[in-house]
């Protein structure tokens, strides 16, 4: 009697399975064509950012977009970020700049 409730088991567990890993195997969405509400024309980026279409209103919205000091990258009195991203950190921050916390040179 517990050999048919083991293949029920089995065939279950097979199932979800399958499902899981149709689930991650599907393809990341691609990049969607969008309109903002004033009419412009713009594309949507599968990491979460956008871009307008039109090449002269990009221009003049990465103009804008630089004026800001998060777009700026790490000022070259900072350390840290990679390529700009990430933390900015002052250099000599007792906080991060502790060396080995494991003893061994101490």
């Amino acid at each position: 009697m517990k050999e048919p409730k083991m293949k029920i088991h089995a065939l279950i567990l097979l199932m979800a399975l399958g499902v899981s890993l149709a689930a991650f195997a599907a393809e990341p969405a691609g990049d969607l064509a969008a309109t903002t509400s004033n009419g412009d024309a713009i594309v949507l980026h599968a990491n979460g950012r956008w871009e307008f279409i039109d090449s002269k209103k990009a221009a003049a919205a990465q103009a804008i977009a630089k004026q800001y000091p998060e777009n700026q990258g790490c000022p070259s009195s900072m350390q840290g970020g990679f390529l700009g991203f990430g933390r900015c950190v002052p250099k000599g921050d007792k906080d991060y700049n502790r060396g080995s916390l494991s003893g061994k040179g101490r």
